[in-house]
This record gives C-alpha cells, sequence and structure tokens, in this order.
C-alpha cells in the first residue's frame, strides 16, 4: 500500500486538486528559485500547484504566510499551507498538508519533492502556522 492510495480517498475539491498537483511532482529535484518540474524550491512547488488550479499566489514563503487566510493547524484541510520558521526571524519554509500529519514539499538541495511529518521533532518545533488560498 503506498502512501498515495491512502490520501486519495481523503482528498476533494480545490484543496485536494492542490495536493494532486503538487504528488505529480514527486522526486521532482530542489532547485533554489525553481518554480517548473525541472526543480522546485518550497515556495515554488507551492506556486506550481496553485497555478494548475489557475490560483496566483505570492513567490516567497514569507510572503505566503503573510498573504494566506490562517488556518488554525487543529483545522487543516488538504491543499492548506503549512509554514515553517527555520533559523531565521522570517518564515523560510512552506509546505502543502496533504492529510493526517503529512505534509509535501521541496525540502533542499540535494533532496527532491517529498513527504514529511508535521509530528516529526524537526518539523513540529518549526512550525509557526498554516493558510489557506484555494
Amino acid at each position: 500500500m503506498t502512501v498515495e492510495s491512502l490520501i486519495a480517498p481523503q482528498v476533494a475539491g480545490s484543496g485536494g486538486r492542490l495536493v494532486e498537483a503538487a504528488l505529480s511532482q514527486m522526486g521532482a529535484p530542489y532547485a533554489y528559485g525553481g518554480r517548473t518540474p525541472a526543480g522546485f524550491d518550497c515556495s515554488g512547488l507551492v506556486q506550481f500547484a496553485h497555478r494548475q488550479l489557475g490560483l496566483e499566489v505570492p513567490r516567497t514563503a514569507d510572503a505566503l504566510y503573510r498573504g494566506a487566510r490562517p488556518v488554525s493547524l487543529e483545522r487543516l484541510e488538504p491543499g492548506d499551507l503549512v509554514f515553517f520558521r527555520i533559523g531565521r526571524s522570517r518564515i523560510s519554509h512552506v509546505g502543502i498538508y496533504v492529510s493526517g500529519d503529512l505534509f509535501i514539499h521541496a525540502p533542499s538541495s540535494g533532496k527532491g519533492v517529498s513527504y514529511a511529518s508535521l509530528g516529526s521533532s524537526y518539523w513540529s518545533s518549526r512550525l509557526v502556522g498554516a493558510g489557506r488560498y484555494h
């Protein structure tokens, strides 16, 4: 059983389509400033997924955070954005919430688009909030 088969029944509506757009890029390489299947950074992946639905969103993680409609972490829905602060005062990382405690993101150089767990000690200690554009 794959992660995708567990997720598929749970995603619907525009949030589900955002998740599907991000899932279609699983394994795509990381590229600083990248926003195409040739290479993504975290906000580039988010921007790409939203464009598949005809939605324009800000380009950087910090701008995405400032412009999103806030969502409480207890009310996350597929397609919502999760925001992280990694060693700086501003928001520096973003992912797309999938379901359970999973989100999809473009993590860093040398790693492709992949899943991560909001429950991991690394990500949970850096999680700042969530928001929605769809």
